[in-house]
């Protein structure tokens, strides 16, 4: 299927153009979530993408699926409610760093420990595009932002490694620049049984890149290439090498743990029982 016909099926008529800047990177992410639905041949009705606020949370409204644009920080706890009442849907959270990992922090955390089935796509800008250039807890320590001037002075969240002590069964991170390994991540996000979180490295020209002079948007998809490393090749590197680097791929995946709706469907049963 071309991007073109994915476009006139899954996208809902006369929403386009969007608003995202000049060289934003969250039409790649979105295309790349797009991509994956379309690869696993789902039917519309059985998908439900729900998103907080921020700019990657205007991306269900572009979506022709069971959508919510819902409250800050809030979209994991309505997807929750969604999967609880219908386990059968296909459950994507869309939310940015800020969405996710500040307000919405202890959904998060919480949805990773219950282990209930969504695929969270995290877009990661490392800052509040939207709402002001604000930093956010995924700004890299020592960068500017409006809010931080002189740079952070806060360490930031390693977002796949708190989601992988929360609980999370499956964790992947992915970037703009290598567009056909993330969609390839969603996918197996999706088909995953349980929470999984895939974290997308995207660009931020205007807010971000403008404050911390990094270039424009070919520079920031650069500093992607140059940066990212495959799992394999990055565990191989010495702790003085790995500086400044992080890795790409399938993260983390147990596929040994109990999912939420399930237990919970089984405790229905046996309380039914009597037991």
């Amino acid at each position: 299927m071309s991007m073109e016909e994915m476009i006139d099926k899954y996208f809902r008529p006369g929403r386009l153009p969007h608003i995202w800047c000049p060289g934003c990177g969250n039409g790649i992410v979105t295309g790349c979530i797009v991509k994956a639905i379309a690869k696993l041949n789902l039917e519309k009705n059985d998908v439900a993408v729900i998103s907080g606020i921020g700019c990657s949370s205007r991306a269900s409204g572009y979506l022709d699926f069971n959508t919510v644009h819902s409250a800050h920080g809030r979209a994991i706890p309505i997807a929750t409610g969604v999967k609880l009442a219908e386990p059968k849907l296909n459950v994507i959270v869309v939310t940015g760093d800020g969405d996710a990992t500040a307000i919405g922090g202890n959904h998060l955390i919480h949805a990773a420990r219950r282990n209930i089935d969504m695929t969270v796509v995290l877009y990661n800008n490392n800052i509040y595009g939207m709402t002001g250039g604000q930093y956010s807890p995924l700004t890299p320590e020592h960068a500017k932002a409006t809010t931080a001037p002189y740079g952070t002075v806060e360490r930031s969240f390693d977002i796949a490694e708190l989601a992988k002590a929360a609980g999370a069964t499956f964790v992947a991170r992915g970037t703009t620049f290598h567009a056909p390994l993330l969609a390839d991540l969603i996918t197996k996000g999706i088909e995953h049984k349980g929470f999984s979180l895939i974290e997308a490295i995207t660009g931020c020209p205007i807010s971000f890149g403008r404050q911390n002079k990094i270039g424009g948007p070919a520079e920031m998809i650069q500093w992607q290439r140059d940066h990212a490393l495959p799992l394999a090749a990055f565990d191989k590197l010495s702790a003085e090498q790995k500086s400044g680097k992080f890795p790409i791929g399938i993260l983390y995946q147990n596929n040994d743990c109990k999912e939420y709706t399930e237990a919970y469907d089984e405790l229905i049963v046996a309380a039914q029982g009597g037991k």
